[in-house]
């Protein structure tokens, strides 16, 4: 059986990317009013760059090759991503299919059948790269993160058995909350 657990991110949509330990104790992600466009967006983009942020790669990746599989609702802020230390996030759009996940380091899996998700992240287990399903709240696709879309507020959900078959190492302070910890 896989054991797949909620940890809960927050930040305020008008700060920069919030540090996940940090934020993790404050409840979702909260979206705020504003202009056009998707309003789920801009957390999914400091989500994401958060998640690349506390996970270690066996070799430094730089830039880290993030590749949108497939059509996705809400990766509009993808583009232009950094981390902490500097490292540019670049991003690649490529179908939905896993003989194009070639030179990925992180796979955004967007709006694509359990199915067909878990295609993908079959063809990337053991290979050291990161995935995250956008339309998958129950981890059917077996994606590492699963992200969750509540009215004003998003949120996810850790598949610790997907992280420990990736050959990456997300942060200890990720997995002791997705168990339970704090």
């Amino acid at each position: 059986m896989i054991r797949v657990a909620a940890i809960i991110f927050a930040a305020g949509l008008g700060l920069g990317a919030a540090p996940l330990k940090a934020a993790a104790a404050d409840g979702p992600l909260v979206l705020v009013a504003g202009g056009g466009g998707d309003a789920y967006a801009p957390a999914v983009a400091r989500m994401v760059q958060s998640m690349i942020e506390y996970t270690r790669w066996p070799a430094v990746r730089n830039p880290v090759e993030l590749c949108v599989a497939g059509p996705a609702q809400h990766a509009a802020r993808l583009d232009g991503l950094r981390l902490s230390d500097g490292r540019a996030i670049t991003r690649r759009a490529v179908p939905a299919s896993p003989a194009a996940l070639a030179g990925c380091d992180a796979v955004y899996i967007g709006q694509v059948p359990p199915p067909q998700a878990r295609q993908l992240t079959d063809a990337v287990r053991g290979r050291g790269v990161l995935t995250i399903a956008e339309a998958d709240p129950d981890g059917r696709g077996q994606a590492m993160f699963a992200l969750l879309f509540q009215p004003g507020a998003v949120s996810f959900r850790l598949n610790i058995d997907a992280v420990s078959r990736s050959g990456l190492r997300v942060d200890p302070r990720v997995l002791r909350l997705a168990q339970g910890g704090g």
